[in-house]
């Protein structure tokens, strides 16, 4: 990622909150590690990246208010909100902390909303909906998708020429309602093939989400992680079954 851009995003949130009133507060912001069961419940399959154990959901809790982010790196972790402002966001670890704190505080300011990782039939539910969104706004479009997320692959497959990359080994090469998953050595030619990019919002914590902002290409993120950093910077976010 341009690493400018999550450091704007990090001044943006300590600006918000010094004006709030919350930044000298002494305010823990506790983020925890959730189980699969506490995350997602049970959806329908069993290749979601939670479910696989790949990634986890750390989630953080701020005035009875709560924000999550997936990533690789997971841990506990208090400290003031003025700390996490001034955090140096060099790792997974760290950028976790950052975005699901972000979350958790502009939650509680409803500066943002639907923060929270949709449970159970929730992702079957939200896949055809982004579909029919993508169709009604653009058509029947070449799209590439960043990121794993089976039913999403399975609603825009039915509808799209779709491309789909990711990071985990396990997934590149496979085949998926007829889509062979690419991996990041395939990125580049992926993106210049698609007219619109839909990203996983954790590319934030994994600091590639800055390779997917592409002056005339639109991008939608998806999901629960990028939620407050999209609201604070103007980035186009679906995601309908989370709350």
């Amino acid at each position: 990622m341009n690493k400018s851009i999550l450091k704007t995003v990090q001044e943006k949130a300590r600006q918000i909150w010094d004006d709030e009133g919350i930044l000298d507060e002494k305010i823990n912001v506790t983020a925890r590690t959730l189980s699969t069961e506490e995350a997602i419940g049970n959806p329908e399959g069993d290749d979601f990246p939670l479910l696989r154990g790949k990634e986890k959901l750390m989630e953080a809790e701020f005035r009875n208010s709560k924000g999550q982010a997936f990533t690789d790196r997971f841990g506990n972790f208090s400290s003031s909100l003025r700390e996490i402002a001034h955090m140096d966001l060099e790792n997974n670890f760290r950028r976790a902390i950052f975005i699901s704190s972000l979350n958790a505080v502009q939650a509680s300011l409803n500066q943002t909303d639907r923060t929270i990782h949709c449970r159970d039939e929730g992702p079957a539910l939200c896949a055809p909906k982004f579909a029919d969104h993508v169709m009604d706004k653009y058509g029947k479009i070449r799209i590439t998708q960043i990121g794993y997320q089976p039913a999403m692959i399975k609603s825009f497959a039915d509808k799209f020429e779709l491309r789909v990359v990711d990071l985990d080994p396990d997934n590149i090469g496979n085949i998926k309602c007829g889509i062979t998953i690419e991996g990041p050595d395939d990125t580049a030619k992926a993106i210049d093939s698609a007219e619109l990019l839909i990203v996983t919002g954790s590319t934030i914590v994994n600091d590639t989400l800055g390779d997917f902002l592409i002056d005339g290409k639109p991008t939608i993120f998806f999901g629960t992680t990028v939620a407050g950093a999209a609201d604070i910077m103007g980035w186009t976010r679906f995601c309908a079954e989370s709350s």
